[in-house]
């Protein structure tokens, strides 16, 4: 939209809806809000067009269709609005998303490059405290350039400054959803925000997120290098795991962030929006089919997910950082679930400390928000070596175990093939109170696999046998051994799984037993917090 349609678009009405005159204050009022809704300097408003970027008014229109429900703070820093300060460079208020209502508050980046000073400030901070006081969703579109610095004085490190964001932000997690969405360089302070959100999408080409400016960073550190090299969209989701969603454009941002709502609920006392049942994409007979026999031998578990979930409703978060893990929301028969799933594609499906961060954070979600966990279990455990232990592969593996170990929501543990070692117990193994541990035919749960074992137990024996013919006969003896041991119906037969599954029928014993668990209540022992972090 060019800066002439966009004016066109903020003309002062002569009368009101039903025809009648306007009085002399009134049109006096309404010229004002036009001139407030223009925003910025024209020369910054026609940049946007240049930078393939929306102005934040009608940004806003890909959330709310019909324009804000209502707008607060569009007078803050009056005084200065011929000085190009509409609004102190930030839009704050609520609206309808469909029938869903949210708070947001979202820079305007013809405004001081939508830096942050105390007026903005101070209608961020109200934003977040009617979020919490109406136990609705927050909705942050963030393109600014940081602290206002010419202005620090008023909102630094005030009792309502920058400082009490991070504190709101700390008091609403969990408790209604957090979304940001970057169309800029978030820099500095402003790269918090983000991160203390539930979920965080960036915008391919324009945004970034870094704790200091490549300037800053050439100054303290001599180290030279780009913006999209320090906090690209690439960076923090193959490597930092900062964010969730990448958008080419800002149409799939806010596609991404509807579609993201409607598996979430209000707050964390209301449960997620049921949707009609769907067929799944691929029949759950196929499943027989997809999982191979062979215990090492690799296959998608993305595969099995589509034979279990109703069609199109898949919805993967953070899919290119730590791939070995599978997290993502979707649907069983219109219920909303969490999905935590080992790839053996990646890496085997070994657990790394990377993949046990990610996955900590997905279950405690989703336990936040009352969304039912399927854990569908294939890996050989907690990967091993000096390079992990390196990344604290203990430390982020306790997270994991402990976030899987206080979600209280209706979980389920399905074996699909393999569960060794302490996987079974980050995956929520029957120790780690699910609601049922379900497994599918030629599963496993043991320490480890049949050649590990052997290794361990009987190599001097091995290694004392001269014959290579009777010593692979003795392994391979062992070999039958030990999956005799280690076989389902064994597992079963000790109670150690509730059923073998026929995989035909696995989308449906699922969504059956959600549907009695679905009221559950499961208090955990009375305390003030956990100590794991």
């Amino acid at each position: 939209m060019t800066q002439e349609e966009r004016t066109a678009d903020v003309v002062a009405p002569e009368t009101a809806p039903d025809g009648t005159p306007l009085g002399a204050r009134e049109k006096a009022l309404w010229h004002a809000l036009a001139k407030v809704e223009e925003g910025g300097p024209a020369k910054y408003r026609e940049r946007l067009s240049d930078d393939g970027k929306l102005f934040v008014r009608d940004r806003l229109k890909l959330y709310f269709q019909d324009g804000p429900a209502f707008e607060d703070g569009a007078f803050a820093n009056w005084a200065n609005v011929d000085k190009g300060l509409a609004a102190d460079g930030m839009v704050t208020g609520a609206g309808y998303m469909g029938e869903r209502r949210v708070f947001f508050i979202a820079n305007d980046y013809t405004v001081k490059a939508g830096s942050m000073a105390e007026r903005g400030v101070e209608k961020f901070i109200r934003v977040q405290e009617r979020a919490l006081r109406a136990k609705k969703p927050v909705l942050y579109l963030i393109d600014s350039s940081g602290a206002r610095i010419t202005d620090q004085a008023g909102f630094f490190a005030n009792l309502r400054g920058i400082g009490k964001y991070f504190y709101n932000h700390s008091v609403l997690s969990g408790k209604v959803p957090q979304i940001s969405v970057l169309y800029g360089p978030c820099v500095a302070g402003a790269a918090y925000t983000p991160i203390f959100c539930d979920f965080s999408i960036m915008v391919r080409g324009m945004s970034a997120l870094c704790i200091a400016s490549p300037r800053m960073v050439e100054m303290v550190t001599g180290e030279r290098i780009d913006m999209a090299e320090l906090g690209g969209p690439d960076l923090h989701m193959q490597e930092s795991g900062s964010v969730d969603l990448i958008a080419d454009d800002e149409e799939e941002a806010a596609l991404l962030v509807w579609k993201l709502l409607s598996y979430l609920p209000d707050n964390s006392e209301t449960l997620p929006p049921m949707y009609a049942p769907v067929a799944p994409k691929r029949s759950p007979a196929e499943i027989d089919t997809i999982v191979p026999d062979d215990p090492n031998k690799p296959f998608a578990m993305h595969d099995v997910i589509d034979c279990l979930v109703d069609a199109d409703s898949w919805f993967p978060l953070k899919g290119g950082y730590a791939p070995e893990l599978i997290t993502g929301f979707a649907r069983i028969e219109g219920r909303v679930v969490g999905i935590v799933a080992n790839d053996s594609k990646h890496k085997a499906g070994a657990i790394f400390p990377e993949s046990a961060e990610k996955a900590a954070e997905f279950i405690t979600e989703c336990d936040s928000y009352n969304i039912s966990l399927v854990y569908l279990c294939d890996t050989p455990g907690f990967m091993v070596g000096s390079e992990v232990e390196k990344r604290a592969v203990l430390r982020r593996g306790k997270q994991f175990i402990y976030a899987t170990s206080v979600a209280n929501v209706p979980k389920l543990c399905v074996v699909i093939r393999k569960a060794y070692g302490a996987g079974i117990y980050a995956m929520c193994g029957p120790a780690f109170e699910p609601d049922a541990t379900l497994a599918i035919p030629g599963a496993e749960i043991a320490v480890m696999g049949a050649e590990a074992a052997i290794n361990a137990v009987y190599r001097r024996h091995i290694d004392a046998i001269a014959d290579p013919e009777e010593r692979e006969r003795f392994i391979e003896e062992k070999r039958e051994e030990y999956r005799k041991d280690i076989d389902i119906h064994v597992t079963a037969n000790d109670l150690i799984v509730d059923l073998i599954v026929p995989p035909s029928t696995l989308r449906d014993e699922i969504a059956k037993r959600f549907h009695f668990y679905a009221e559950k209540d499961f208090p955990l022992p009375e305390r003030k917090h956990g100590t794991v972090i």
